[in-house]
């Protein structure tokens, strides 16, 4: 979710300007500031295609 359509409901500016405190959490919130690993969907849907690619070929190797 990207926080330029909200409005602060607490100082009634847009959430992505940071205007109040209310603001800036909710911004560090919706864009993980936090410095962290972020596991997102497109890298989970990669992990899975990589893991059935190497099952398949795993699977087709004649001992």
């Amino acid at each position: 979710m990207c926080c330029e359509d909200l409005v602060c409901a607490h100082c009634a500016r847009p959430v992505a300007e940071g205007h109040c405190a209310t603001c800036r959490a909710a911004r560090a919130e919706l864009h993980h500031e936090s410095g962290g690993f972020t596991l997102t969907p497109q890298m989970v849907a990669l992990i899975l295609l990589v893991l059935t690619v190497v099952a398949l070929l795993a699977a087709h190797q004649v001992p």
